[in-house]
């Protein structure tokens, strides 16, 4: 399958009119459900908003497979797709969305053959629409961003934790504790897509999380890019698209630091299990 050319303003406004579901919901506690995971939650309108996007983006793109969150018809989650395929996230911030906290975002990347080509994120309480088109930039509202390379003791350092992947939120806590003392500030926002996209456009210097899911990041992967800045796994692999991972992301500086920072927490989490020097 070739690629082919793309209306990307009809995607973005497309994502806009889901965010003003977003905004305008009035959500009711009969409206909410719990998923598997401890603080893991559904709403009526993270379905509703899957399902509007899924309809509207098959007519620009008809042949685009999706891999959505929530389990709706035309979500097919298909592994390795060869053609286009839609990452989306209907509201990443869930819990956020729930108690009116005001920082939840539309997130949809469009990957083709394997390879992000594309992502928005909409963050409809600000009207902040992050954009990256492989090769032609990121942009926050239509005005082109790019990070400057800052180390850490230069920037806000912010990361993510969800209740429902609790594995290795010891290393993850030891890890945010030192880069407290390194960083200006440390923040948590309840949604890793505009956390990234806030690393892209220069509000912090790194973002680190032990586990998300793709449509968390796909779309946020290509603005940090295309910003200049750099995205993978905390072990220096990079992203997959049909399985979770961790996520590093940030100025070149800044992720090298929290690496170190990482294989320093694991060395002394290794000693204290008595793995140190190969003892048992």
């Amino acid at each position: 399958m070739r690629e082919q050319n793309i209306n990307y303003t009809e995607i973005e406004n497309i994502i806009r009119r889901a965010g003003m579901q977003i905004k305008e919901a009035h959500l009711t506690g009969d409206l909410v459900s719990r998923k598997a995971g401890d603080a893991n939650f559904v709403t009526s309108f993270d379905v509703a908003v899957q399902k509007f996007l899924i309809r509207e983006l098959h007519k620009v793109l008809p042949e685009a497979s999706f891999f959505g969150e929530e389990e709706t018809e035309g979500n097919t989650r298909e592994e390795n797709p060869r053609g286009y395929c839609f990452f989306i996230d209907p509201i990443d911030g869930t819990t956020n969305f729930m108690f009116h906290y005001n920082y939840s975002c539309v997130s949809v990347g469009l990957a083709y053959g394997g390879k992000m080509r594309a992502g928005w994120v909409y963050n409809p309480y600000v009207d902040e629409m992050f954009t990256g088109i492989r090769g032609e930039g990121a942009f926050l509202n239509g005005e082109k961003i790019r990070m400057q390379d800052l180390p850490l003791e230069e920037g806000i350092a912010s990361f993510g934790c969800a209740r429902y992947n609790e594995s290795d939120t010891g290393m993850l806590f030891d890890t945010v504790e030192k880069m407290f003392h390194r960083c200006l500030a440390v923040r948590s926002g309840g949604s890793a897509a505009l956390d990234l996209c806030r690393t892209a456009s220069g509000s912090s210097v790194v973002y680190v999380e032990m586990k998300l899911q793709p449509y968390d990041y796909a779309a946020a992967s290509v603005i940090i890019e295309e910003a200049g800045g750099k995205i993978g796994q905390m072990d220096g692999s990079g992203i997959t698209l049909d399985v979770p991972c961790s996520i590093l992301a940030g100025t070149g500086q800044a992720v090298e630091q929290v690496r170190d920072i990482l294989a320093q927490c694991q060395r002394e989490k290794n000693a204290g299990n008595g793995e140190n020097d190969g003892k048992a």
